[in-house]
């Protein structure tokens, strides 16, 4: 270094001095630090779902470079609008392939992990998926110097009876071995237009003269809006959560199932029975329905209803939620009938006055 650069950097700070040193020496967070949002990639597996396309948003418009990793990308088109041209692009990467996960986290400052799935099909296995994808992707981060987020789900627990509640809690044990630094993020049920739970429900109730209420519908959830979601998933790239942490993340309102159905009758302006099944009877039955192409209930579901679904005691008290991210929560009731309008009678054309 010149005597003229030197003095230079010292008038400058240490911001300068650290510009002038290689940025081989300098650690990958340190170099982060220094880039600027649109210089910075973020790699997301699984990007093109209903969280995912969400989570892309809410990162283009922070302005990162946004690397969305899926098993087809040429179904990831819906993904373009989102950004600027040429801020999000699409490869291909399957979690059953270690070299494509590899591959994908190259060069990335920062890889979100969301891929999961709701219930097994073929090759679709909860462990092979939820668990050793979850790793990987954390290994092929560590390889690579990349921060880590990682999705789960409220209920996650290696003692649970559902194989989808162990699958989760073992891949963040995993996740945070291979990446300690990991922030694991645990939502509840999510709702948004596309979601798969008042979407379903609704559906069920424009065709059936009856809902059923697994275990009495008196397990209690704390629906979570996806776009809160994802703005905490944000937020954990920009660096504004604790490292190392699982947060919780849910709604406002505290509801039974049996008051949600209530809920979406209401929002459709439909009658319906509400119809009491007991957990050995519901387990009965969904052994049957998860040979349906897409199951509207399986065995493993069934476990999971067996206990609520909320933020825990301990997740408020140290922060670790929306609130404790800054994030004030919206309400099933402030967003849900946006979207279960097209389930009434009349669609958005309602006769009733105002």
């Amino acid at each position: 270094m010149s005597n003229d650069a030197a003095a230079g950097a010292i008038q400058g700070g240490p911001l300068a001095l650290l510009a002038l040193a290689p940025t081989r020496d300098l650690p990958k967070r340190t170099i982060m630090s220094l880039k600027s949002a649109a210089e910075t990639l973020i790699t997301v597996y699984g990007g093109s779902g209903f969280l995912g396309r969400h989570v892309v948003r809410a990162l283009a418009k922070r302005d990162y470079r946004i690397r969305v990793a899926v098993r087809r990308p040429e179904l990831a088109g819906h993904l373009q609008p989102l950004g600027r041209v040429g801020q999000i692009h699409a490869v291909q990467a399957n979690l059953r392939n270690p070299a494509s996960v590899e591959m994908a986290a190259r060069e990335a400052d920062v890889v979100v992990n969301l891929v999961g799935i709701l219930s097994e099909a073929g090759r679709q296995r909860f462990d092979i998926v939820q668990r050793d994808g979850a790793e990987r992707v954390a290994l092929a981060a560590a390889a690579h110097g990349a921060r880590v987020v990682q999705v789960s789900a409220i209920g996650a627990d290696e003692s649970s009876a559902s194989h989808y509640a162990r699958s989760k809690a073992q891949a963040e044990k995993l996740v945070l071995a291979a990446v300690p630094a990991a922030v694991i993020m645990r939502p509840s049920v999510m709702f948004g237009p596309e979601d798969t739970f008042f979407n379903r429900f609704a559906a069920m109730a424009r065709m059936l003269p009856a809902l059923p209420l697994i275990g009495g519908g008196l397990t209690r959830f704390q629906p979570v809006f996806v776009g809160d979601v994802a703005s905490a998933i944000a937020d954990a790239v920009d660096g504004n959560a604790i490292a190392g942490a699982i947060y919780e993340l849910g709604g406002p309102d505290i509801l039974t199932f049996k008051e949600l159905m209530q809920f979406v009758l209401k929002t459709i302006e439909r009658r319906r029975i509400l119809l009491p099944l007991p957990f050995p009877l519901a387990k009965l039955q969904a052994a049957v329905l998860q040979y349906l192409p897409n199951p509207p209930l399986t065995p493993d579901q069934v476990e999971l209803l067996r206990t609520d679904n909320v933020v825990s005691g301990d997740a408020r008290r140290d922060g670790r939620t929306l609130e404790g991210l800054g994030i004030t929560p919206d309400s099933i009731a402030a967003i849900v009938p946006s979207y279960l309008w097209r389930f009434r009678k009349s669609g958005q054309f309602n006769r009733r006055p105002a």
